[in-house]
């Protein structure tokens, strides 16, 4: 609760913009993993595991909006352009792809997905109306999981063969701890 008795707004969606912007100064790829449900609007034959990693660079994407409700963009995947929306509570992390750097969020609650599904369509305003649930009390932090430091070589990467596009199976980028 804010000072003034409301509830306040998700701090996930100004986490997501700070790393975007830490990597994008840094020279580093900007990804995300997303958990994927009836919610979420991106190429189905790239999710793997109920997962999809996206990289949401400002070269692999147009139109990018970062906003406090959604992720939204253009990307190319096998040569072909798709919209892409992600409810903000779907993604599960953001990190830079170079050295596994980034922050890992609760996965979303099912009750959250229906709720803001239901509440809100990509692009309509930005405000904030509580109805959104950030965790469950007795959810946990997801597990962080190691980086190989590796360039993937050409034949693997993204959906369209560029190496900085999402991985293909068997070349799927895992988290770093980073204390």
């Amino acid at each position: 609760m804010s000072a003034l008795g409301t509830a306040s707004t998700s701090t996930r969606p100004y986490l997501i913009r700070a790393l975007h912007e830490w990597c994008t100064d840094n020279g580093f790829s900007p990804y995300i993993a997303v958990q994927v449900d009836a919610s979420v609007k991106v190429p189905l034959e790239f999710v793997q595991n109920g997962e999809i990693v996206l990289n949401v660079s400002f070269d692999a994407t147009s139109a990018l909006r970062l906003g406090n409700d959604f992720v939204e963009f253009k990307a190319r995947f096998g040569g072909v352009a798709r919209d892409i929306v992600v409810p903000v509570t779907h993604v599960v992390a953001i990190y830079a792809r170079e050295n596994g750097q980034g922050m890992a969020f609760p996965a979303p609650t099912p009750s959250a997905s229906i709720t803001l599904a239901a509440s809100r369509q990509p692009g309509e305003g930005q405000e904030q109306d509580g109805s959104e649930s950030e965790q469950s009390p007795d959810s946990s932090r997801l597990p962080l999981r190691s980086v190989p430091n590796e360039t993937p070589d050409a034949t693997e990467g993204g959906a369209d063969g560029h190496p900085d596009g999402p991985p293909r199976p068997g070349g799927r980028p895992q988290l770093k701890r980073v204390k």
